[in-house]
């Protein structure tokens, strides 16, 4: 197959996904991951093809997914961002451990300088915690290449795989040449069929096995070409580069012409003999990563007889944010490009909640029903909502990590602060939050829990929540007290009935769940508008 197309990087790794044989795609929406799985939902091919394509509950339900499906022979892929990992970390360190049978690929999207995150972590220490390779590309062409060559590392050493990609290669476009598609591959079970169980006695030779194959996973980077290797004719300085930072150095050098010696590492482990003769050929080393100073930390360690190494821990680049062609030159001594600063007749325009947004009639009814109160009780999570923080709401008081706002509110509620509000999403309830209630239930926590149901996951762009039409079924199943269960229509000509309702709730001393429910008013632009297309259509 000889054809070109102009994609993503999300949409170059969800391609070659497709081309590389996959039977299923497992994931839970998060921005810079989220378009890999869109791609192939929304993919003619991969429909043709019967592939699995869909949204999970949360990364741990889809890695754990995705893992049941390597079992049954098949590969698969699983998809989330940095700190969606997080959520996915039980089953994917465990995953290193009973490795993988059908090829087993999971794309962690890392968001340096937080664009739209609570951290800026590096996937890479969980891969190396687990001890897995990790690939990790420069451009678009090596993300669709890797995926093909993961799958097939994936089924030869039977591990799992891990691929980091950062928010400038997911949504940056270029062009990818395709490889030939392949076929599925057919059901095969694991022939050693103790291989999944990890009771102690078989998890530790599993494990065993594990650090056998170190050694296969290093010469497997050494060999695969994504490790690259330029020489250079001053020897001043070596240059040690890995992914998307490749390409803030070609860029400080238009006609490619780097004076130095370069190393390109695009998987990992890090073969040692590469970074040694590097290192022993130069005066000093230059470390250029996208997120923590892994490479340099390792070669401090295994290398440090005394020679410079500059890169994030000696302040040469920045400990923290994304780099750019500016910080790359300035680390190699070249010109400070770095543009003016904006100036003040430029308005800021921070992210704000739409206008018609339900959740602003909410934050009113809250704010007012709370009013006698002290400030600082309302424990939030992570979604649109979450701009309840901002003016002229300033309506909530945390948001740390998925399903927070339940747990918080109930440790508050438990440390004797009463009333105690959370405040969570649809579908970041059924992420992370049931779980929390269910805790609340048991020991009779008094807290007020407002669970916003716009009836999708709107902060991510409007994928289906897997809570549509569930929650209060939910809600009761856990053991709420379903007089304590109450729908709200948060709409302005409602304020006063939603109001008294919230302060009565607010008095009660046990669970209460308030379900202010109303479409996300982008949605329903979106849906308003395929409507009126399919009556023009059909008149």
């Amino acid at each position: 197959m000889d054809q070109k197309l102009m994609l993503l990087g999300d949409e170059a790794i969800a391609q070659a996904a497709i081309d590389a044989g996959i039977s299923g795609i497992y994931a839970y929406p998060g921005t810079p991951s989220t378009e890999i799985t869109e791609y192939v939902i929304q993919s003619v091919e991969a429909k043709s093809g019967q592939i699995r394509a869909g949204w999970s509950t949360n990364e741990k339900t889809a890695m754990e997914s995705a893992l049941g499906m390597s079992y049954a022979g098949k590969r698969a892929m699983v998809c989330m961002k940095h700190v969606g990992l997080n959520v996915a970390a039980d089953p994917f360190m465990n995953s290193a451990i009973t490795g993988a049978n059908g090829g087993l690929i999971v794309v962690s999207a890392d968001d340096p300088s937080m664009h739209s995150s609570q951290n800026e972590q590096d996937s890479r220490v969980f891969g190396q915690f687990a001890m897995l390779p990790i690939l990790e590309p420069t451009n678009q062409q090596d993300a669709y290449d890797m995926v093909h060559f993961g799958f097939d590392m994936s089924e030869k050493l039977g591990v799992p795989v891990l691929m980091r990609i950062t928010t400038r290669l997911a949504h940056s476009r270029a062009g990818v040449m395709r490889k030939p598609q392949r076929p599925q591959n057919e059901i095969h079970l694991p022939d050693d069929h103790r291989q999944f169980i990890l009771l102690p006695a078989n998890a530790r030779r599993q494990y065993k096995s594990l650090l056998h194959k170190q050694d296969e996973f290093e010469k497997y980077s050494f060999n695969s070409g994504f490790n690259v290797f330029t020489d250079g004719e001053n020897k001043s300085l070596g240059i040690i580069t890995t992914g998307i930072a490749y390409n803030y150095l070609l860029e400080n050098y238009p006609e490619r012409n780097i004076p130095f010696p370069v190393l390109k590492i695009g998987q990992y482990p890090v073969p040692h003999s590469m970074v040694a003769a590097i290192y022993g050929s130069c005066d000093e080393l230059l470390i250029l990563e996208e997120g923590y100073p892994i490479v340099e930390e390792s070669i401090r360690g295994f290398l440090n007889n005394g020679k410079t190494v500059h890169g994030r821990l000696d302040g040469s680049v920045p400990r923290d944010g994304e780099l750019n062609p500016n910080i790359v030159a300035v680390a190699l001594g070249l010109e400070d490009t770095r543009g003016k600063d904006i100036p003040s007749i430029v308005v800021s325009r921070p992210p704000s909640l739409c206008k018609g947004c339900p959740h602003i009639y909410s934050y009113n009814a809250l704010n007012q029903a709370l009013a006698e109160f002290s400030k600082g009780r309302v424990f939030s999570d992570i979604g649109c909502y979450t701009l309840g923080a901002l003016d002229p709401f300033d309506a909530i008081n945390t948001c740390v990590d998925m399903g927070a706002s339940i747990t918080m509110a109930k440790g508050a509620a438990d440390a004797g602060l009463h009333p105690a509000v959370a405040v969570i999403g649809d579908s970041t309830f059924t992420h992370s939050g049931i779980t929390g209630l269910i805790d609340c239930v048991k020991d009779k926590s008094k807290i007020m829990l407002m669970i916003l149901d716009n009836e999708t996951t709107a902060m991510t762009g409007g994928q289906d929540s897997s809570a549509f039409g569930r929650i209060e079924d939910i809600c009761l199943g856990v053991g709420v007290n379903k007089d304590h269960i109450i729908i709200l229509d948060p709409s302005p000509k409602f304020h006063d009935v939603n109001l008294a309702i919230l302060k009565q709730e607010l008095d009660y001393e046990g669970v209460s769940v308030i379900i202010p429910r109303r479409e996300c008013i982008q949605t329903s632009i979106r849906h308003h508008k395929e409507l009126k297309k399919i009556e023009i259509m059909a008149s």
